[in-house]
């Protein structure tokens, strides 16, 4: 693979980068029985530790809360499909989905998944110090760069729901999907009107994009 001599890496196991790349519609119709959602498991614990300490040791003066923020930043889904996108990992990844199906959306989320999937493969073929490699010359340069990747469209609507004297509510829509791969549907109500509906892998980046969607209705 070129993204691994890229960063002059020797697999000592190929299966392990062949499976980060594998999406699970791509082994169900090639009756193969793995795919890349365990290795994004751990690349997601591996790349919140790494960047906890680069963060830690960076940032000597800021307190907990501030540092949780800017991990969130530059972990978030849309950090991690950037880099993916940087990298050319998208054009890597087996999939067998219905292309009159498939939403800008999920690609993107699936971009983001993989950069998280490989970086567990590169965890476990190569171990932590490697792995660290591999990020002070993926991720690192954008903390560095203190490029901002989320914006916080919750609090930006509650402000716009206090200083409006406003109520601003969450409702659970739909949630649909196994057990370990849930898809969560809420929408967002300013003043009892439902304003935006936002998808997600998690309650919480469902409401983000509500929120999104709710202030550029609202023109915020």
């Amino acid at each position: 693979m070129k993204i691994l001599d890229k960063f002059n890496i020797i697999p000592n196991n190929p299966k392990l980068f062949n499976m980060a790349f594998m999406h699970k519609s791509y082994g169900v119709k090639h009756n193969i029985s793995y795919d890349y959602e365990r290795l994004e498991f751990l690349g997601d614990a591996v790349l919140s530790m790494i960047v906890s300490d680069y963060l830690y040791k960076k940032y000597k003066n800021i307190g907990e809360g501030d540092l949780t923020k800017l991990r969130s930043n530059y972990v978030c889904e849309t950090a991690l499909a950037n880099y993916s996108h940087e990298l050319g990992l998208t054009n890597m990844i087996k999939l067998e989905l219905d292309d009159n199906k498939v939403s800008i959306n999920e690609i993107f989320s699936i971009s983001a998944d993989v950069f998280e999937s490989l970086l567990g493969a590169i965890y476990l073929d190569q171990g932590i110090e490697k792995t660290r490699e591999f990020l002070s010359q993926t991720v690192f340069p954008a903390i560095d760069e203190e490029i901002i990747f989320f914006t916080d469209f919750k609090s930006k609507i509650k402000e716009y729901g206090d200083a409006n004297e406003l109520n601003v509510e969450y409702k659970l829509i739909e949630e649909y999907g196994a057990p370990h791969d849930k898809t969560f549907v809420i929408g967002i109500l300013v003043d009892n009107e439902e304003i935006g509906v936002g998808t997600g892998k998690s309650k919480k980046e469902a409401e983000q994009i509500a929120a999104q969607k709710a202030i550029e209705k609202l023109e915020i």
